[in-house]
């Protein structure tokens, strides 16, 4: 096994059972695709110690899948029995139909209960496979390898699994923790600058519900991060997990305070759901989504216009959307009614008390939503 750049390791507690992040960055040589055999034999000897029994299902993509599967099959298959599913890329293809194609090739291959789910690719790839590694014969083990920012910080961590509805985004999934999460900064060499940006929006979610002082680093250091400085990226998306680590500790199935990982996220989805999944990137549709929440925040007197005006700064230097397309209040109304925090017919919001301090409440009066919204009616 080669000596990797940098590496890391964190430990997630749940009620299940405890698992490790690897943050690593382990290139040594790159061919012309940005990767060499060497590197993927190091990613496979990460993940070789999490997989239980002899049947792996890697699961990825078609853009993927040209990058990272073939090497990555070749050395599993020199220990286990391997298949692969490759499926389409995009957000929307995160349905029942997707899910299916999985359950396909497991069947087809007649695996059992000792099959190994491997998620290679974002968080698309990621919900997806946990969902099937979830429903399959009512639970099998599955392995996170994200390779997007936004999955690296975010989706691959808590066990949060599922599939869209047309009617509203992950409405359908379950909690299911993978047995470990392997993050290869190398990875990110042939990430879009686009899905680069979209996954820092939920860097900066987590510096505006949980520490200001990690806002200020991020102020300083997001010019890196679009200019893939590895190391500086995989200090941040350390600190990010760490936090997702100590809340999902506390919260596994979001009955508490895991609910603030949600910042943006009711506002993000509605954007999502409206102009059709995959035409706005989730972390693009978040970011405005943010700023909508931290106007309604202003509104109620906890943030100032500076405050406000801050958080939007930060979004730009990341290269992100700061305003939502034209939507009608009644649509967005109604389809934040379909949003999982929904209760007792009470829309609840994650909202900012101060940078860095976040709370989920029903406690405003929708008049002030409704101004918030208005400003970008249709």
């Amino acid at each position: 096994m080669i000596t990797p750049l940098f590496y890391d390791e964190l430990t997630v507690h749940t009620q299940s059972h405890d698992y490790p992040i690897v943050i690593t960055e382990s290139t040594i040589g790159k061919n012309s695709a940005g990767k060499d055999s060497s590197e993927i034999s190091n990613m496979a000897a990460q993940v070789t110690p999490y997989i239980h029994g002899q049947q792996v299902l890697i699961v990825t993509n078609e853009t993927v899948a040209p990058l990272y599967l073939q090497p990555l099959q070749d050395q599993l298959a020199e220990q286990f029995t391997v298949a692969v599913c490759v499926l389409a890329d995009g957000e929307q293809y995160k349905n029942q139909a997707s899910i299916n194609q999985i359950y396909d090739v497991l069947m087809a291959q007649h695996f059992n209960r000792d099959v190994t789910l491997i998620a290679l690719g974002g968080g698309v790839v990621g919900d997806m496979t946990g969902f099937a590694a979830a429903s399959f014969m009512r639970g099998v083990n599955f392995i996170q390898i994200p390779t997007t920012v936004l999955s690296q910080v975010d989706s691959s961590v808590g066990g949060k699994t599922g599939i869209n509805h047309p009617q509203g985004k992950n409405m359908i999934g379950a909690f299911w923790q993978p047995q470990m999460v392997l993050a290869d900064m190398s990875t990110l060499r042939t990430l879009p600058a686009r899905e680069l940006s979209a996954g820092l929006a939920e860097v900066i979610k987590y510096a505006l519900i949980m520490d200001v002082d990690f806002l200020t680093w991020l102020e300083q250091n997001l010019p890196a991060m679009l200019a893939l400085d590895l190391a500086i990226l995989g200090e941040a998306v350390k600190r990010c997990c760490q936090y997702k680590a100590d809340i999902v500790a506390q919260d596994e199935r979001e009955s508490g305070i895991r609910a603030i990982l949600n910042f943006g996220h009711t506002f993000g989805h509605v954007i999502e759901t409206h102009e059709g999944y995959g035409n706005w990137l989730h972390g693009e549709a978040v970011a405005a989504g943010m700023v909508q929440a931290a106007e309604l925040s202003q509104k109620l007197g906890w943030l100032s216009l500076d405050d406000v005006a801050r958080i939007k700064r930060v979004l730009t230097l990341a290269k992100l959307p700061i305003t939502p397309p034209p939507i009608a209040i009644d649509t967005a109304l109604n389809l934040m009614g379909h949003d999982k925090k929904v209760k007792q017919g009470q829309i609840r919001l994650i909202l900012l008390k101060s940078l860095g301090d976040a709370v989920l409440t029903a406690d405003f009066d929708e008049s002030l939503l409704i101004d918030v919204l208005s400003q970008h009616t249709q």
